[in-house]
């Protein structure tokens, strides 16, 4: 056997290719989004696919399976909301083909909104539900969860945590298997959730469920190890190796690779053979729920928080286990970095732009990189939800400040992958509903955020073939907006930009600004900027820090003057030169 070192994305990757997957689909949203990425590197074998959104994606892989195709599904967390609709209910008809759904939880709120628990969707949905504690697991638990999905027709969700997906450990490789493509069979009453038949369905899955619970008891994916009985601990998932780091042998564990349904009856027992039972879980209650509602008196979110990581010395803390081992220090304390917009970033244009008008529009914001305008000194929008809300909330948001006789025009915005993702309901309904809005689309012709993935509109799929490239402006026209009432600008272009705003907050109606230019961070962006950048002449500069109010990293600030203190990521994008009214800023390479 090969033995390498990888991620838990890589692992889950490489076990869907083991366990003979046919096809994956998934939206990109850290800490999941590496999964896919390298699933395309099986593109030989497995089908892969960036879907609009999440929905979408359970929808194909749905398709797939009932088909009789093995797929996967791979979404962070929040993302499992918006496929939540379709998950439910393939949780009642079951599976043909293997299914399995991948969450990626983000305790900490490392790259999310939120720390949901996506384990409670597990009953819920009434799916089986694996937690894997490192890369290893991760792929062995991805082929046991087919197998399972098929041996008890049900759906399976794999969840994982942004510290399973991102940290390496050692893995064995094995061989593609080769299951077959199941047929399909016709079985209305299986497949098409009308009431009739999913009453009679939701029967079906409860036994199953059972079969499971029963399966789980003797399952090797749920593992007893007897040490000191004086403490007994029930936990799962990354948490094991914290608990195992942290009280070494001196308890005992029972570690639950399958937490959905729970082994009443492995529980029991464990806890019958020790003097005091703790849970060590990251989240909310989930196993201590479970292990209270047998009768059974534990010990865990009393002194656990049910927010952000844990790790061993939290652990440790918690419990009150004898002295925390030193930590290495030094007196050298690197300053805060939050992150930033990078220089040449286009979203800084359209911010700067923005500000200029704060006083006359109430903006609201999108996921994105351009999430980032919220800070200072842009303070972007005043308000951010999910994806495909910059286009709705502000029909909402528009009709509350009429009632106030509040006169500011609400601006929303969100990025061309998140236009297909959601936005293009959301500015039907803007149009239809004749808000009083201006909806900002800011093309920067890839998605960005989550590390430069393809979308609809930018014409290769995820597997690197040419693609249909999808018109935005055309799919705009197409809700009958005035054409009048739509703006395309370089946001760069600060004149072009503020003329845009200008009319904006004029018009009726619903309006639309698209910002369109590139991610400064593409490869063909950089490469025809290739020695480009700006420079400040000492002896023209003033010191009057204007250029300083576009916060581009590239740009200091030293001895009363500016100068450009990182040639190397600046793009010679021309923004501070149109700040500066002295001349001092020019650019060379180009």
């Amino acid at each position: 056997m090969k033995r390498v070192i990888m991620s838990g994305n890589e692992a889950i990757a490489r076990g869907a290719w083991e366990a003979g997957v046919t096809v994956a689909a998934a939206y990109p949203g850290t800490p999941s989004t590496e999964i896919l990425e390298n699933i395309s590197g099986y593109k030989d074998d497995i089908y892969c696919q960036w879907a609009n959104n999440e929905k979408v994606a359970a929808e194909i892989t749905i398709g797939a399976s009932i088909g009789g195709a093995r797929a996967l599904c791979a979404f962070k967390h929040v993302g499992m909301n918006v496929a939540a609709d379709p998950i439910f209910t393939v949780g009642y008809t079951g599976v043909n083909g293997g299914l399995v759904f991948v969450s990626a939880d983000d305790p900490g709120c490392h790259s999310s909104q939120n720390e949901q628990d996506n384990r409670l969707y597990a009953p819920h949905a009434k799916l089986l539900c694996l937690e894997p504690s490192d890369s290893q697991e991760c792929k062995d638990f991805i082929i046991a969860a087919y197998e399972l999905s098929e041996r008890f027709d049900i759906p399976v969700l794999l969840r994982v945590t942004t510290r399973i997906c991102h940290s390496k450990t050692i893995v064995e490789l094995g061989e593609r298997g080769s299951p077959k493509v199941k047929k399909y069979e016709s079985k209305p009453s299986k497949y098409s959730m009308l009431p009739a038949f999913a009453r009679l369905r939701h029967v079906v899955v409860e036994q199953n469920l059972s079969d499971v619970e029963d399966y789980s008891y003797s399952s090797p994916l749920n593992r007893v190890e007897m040490g000191d009985r004086s403490i007994g601990i029930i936990t799962s998932g990354i948490c094991y190796q914290h608990a195992r780091e942290a009280f070494g042998d001196t308890a005992s564990y029972l570690k639950l690779g399958i937490t959905n349904p729970i082994s009443k009856k492995l529980i029991k027992e464990f806890c019958a053979q020790v003097d005091k039972v703790y849970i060590i879980e990251e989240g909310e209650p989930y196993l201590e729920n479970a292990v209270r509602a047998l009768g059974i008196d534990c010990f865990g979110k009393e002194v656990i928080t049910i927010q952000g990581e844990l790790d061993a010395q939290i652990v440790r803390r918690a419990f009150g286990i004898g002295e925390e081992p030193e930590i290495y220090e030094v007196e050298a304390k690197a300053p805060a970095r939050p992150p930033v917009l990078c220089a040449g970033c286009p979203h800084r244009g359209f911010f700067y732009a923005m500000s200029k008008h704060r006083d006359k529009i109430l903006p609201v914001g999108d996921i994105g990189c351009y999430s980032l305008g919220v800070n200072p000194p842009f303070n972007g929008f005043d308000m951010l939800i999910c994806m495909g809300a910059g286009f709705s909330m502000p029909i909402g948001v528009a009709k509350a400040l009429e009632k106030q006789g509040d006169k500011r025009k609400v601006f929303g915005m969100l990025g061309d992958s998140t236009f297909f993702h959601s936005g293009i309901t959301s500015l039907i309904d803007a149009v239809h509903a004749e808000a009083n809005v201006c909806l900002c689309l800011l093309d920067n012709s890839i998605t960005a955020m989550t590390g430069h993935q393809q979308n609809a509109g930018t014409g290769v799929n995820l597997m690197g073939y040419e693609a249909p490239q999808i018109d935005a402006m055309k799919l705009i026209l197409s809700t009958g907006i005035d054409e009048a009432n739509i703006r395309v600008v370089d946001p760069i272009d600060l004149k072009a930009m503020d003329a845009a705003i200008t009319d904006a907050i004029a018009a009726e109606g619903t309006f639309v600004i698209i910002t369109k230019r590139p991610c400064a961070l593409l490869k063909e962006v950089i490469k025809a900027n290739a020695g480009a950048h700006c420079i400040v002449d000492p002896e023209k500069c003033v010191g009057c820090r204007a250029c300083m109010k576009i916060a581009c990293p590239s740009i200091a600030f030293e001895n009363k003057k500016a100068y450009i203190a990182d040639t190397a990521n600046c793009n010679a994008c021309g923004l501070c030169q149109q700040m500066c009214k002295f001349d001092a800023i020019t650019k060379v390479g180009k």
